[in-house]
């Protein structure tokens, strides 16, 4: 795109179908500088690994695992200081109970499903594992189905990839995996969630560590964040004008936070998780992250 001091501007955009995005989705929220061109994509997270590998997109919403890793590599993208997707993460973990009751610090050494490696959700489970219940991450063989969004990362020696034709759910219940990260799903038959109070353990999480993890972070195109800092400073604009309109709660249990002083302490958490589990092999300040953003936004980056 051709990027003209104060003229209006198209972002070619990733972003899902959010209670924080619609109002900006359906155009209830708009801008007579920004307009987004929204890519027809179902499922988000597919395409994670275009915008870090052909940084195929102008502004999207990112995992923070993926963003982490993506910095590392010097993938050239700025981070907002706008949650697009947070969630408690206890609920995401099962296991098989007919073969008895298997609790959180049973899993040392033991064989864990997950779609890959290096997803988010993965990396908050393991880190309440490892800091909660002293579960011993690197005895855990790992199986994954898929790579990681960078290329240029390799996965830890525990982790295996499954044989081909396997099913993550499938594999649980056949017993070949002890236990598996299966997301947003209910139990059925035998499937049981590997924290049976896991509301009320996600609360208590949230208390303790500054809030509701953080899934997925808005970026910016490097590019325009430095020639046009008024389209990130609309952008971000926007993007708090559409969570505005969103019903979640509020204080540590909101999913969507924004501001440098608000996502501070569980960016941090995702810092110090992923530097542990091998994600990353440096550990960057929340504010060497924010800086860009902060350079531009000044006082509204609070």
């Amino acid at each position: 795109m051709t990027l003209t001091t104060s003229s209006p501007v198209s972002l070619y955009s990733l972003l899902g179908n959010h209670p924080g995005t619609e109002a900006l989705k359906t155009g209830r929220v708009s801008s007579p500088l920004v307009t987004f061109d929204f890519a027809d994509v179902k499922v988000i997270n597919t395409q994670f690994k275009a915008v870090v590998r052909e940084l195929k997109y102008d502004f999207a919403e990112l995992a923070i695992a993926t963003y982490l890793q993506g910095h590392e590599y010097g993938k050239p993208y700025v981070l907002l200081p706008a949650t697009i997707m947070g969630r408690a993460q206890h609920h995401t973990i099962f296991y098989k109970a007919d073969g008895g009751v298997l609790r959180p610090n049973d899993l040392s050494g033991k064989r864990i499903g997950v779609r890959a490696y290096t997803v988010t959700t993965g990396m908050w489970v393991r880190g309440i594992l490892a800091e909660d219940y002293g579960v011993d991450l690197e005895s855990v063989t790992w199986v994954t189905f898929e790579e990681p969004h960078v290329a240029e990362y390799r996965d830890p020696r525990n982790v295996e990839r499954a044989p081909a034709g396997k099913e993550l759910k499938q594999m649980l219940l056949d017993g070949d995996i002890d236990a598996a990260i299966l997301g947003d799903v209910a139990e059925q038959g035998p499937l049981k969630h590997l924290f049976p109070d896991h509301a009320e353990e996600a609360q208590r999480w949230a208390r303790v560590h500054g809030g509701v993890p953080i899934n997925h972070m808005a970026v910016i195109r490097k590019e325009i964040a430095e020639t046009r800092p008024d389209v990130l400073r609309e952008v971000y604009g926007v993007l708090r004008q559409s969570r505005a309109g969103a019903a979640v709660p509020s204080g540590a249990d909101d999913p969507l936070r924004f501001g440098v002083s608000a996502t501070r302490r569980s960016l941090e958490q995702a810092i110090a998780y992923s530097h542990q589990q091998g994600l990353i092999s440096r550990r960057p300040t929340a504010d060497e992250l924010y800086a860009d953003a902060v350079r531009i936004l000044g006082a509204a980056a609070d």
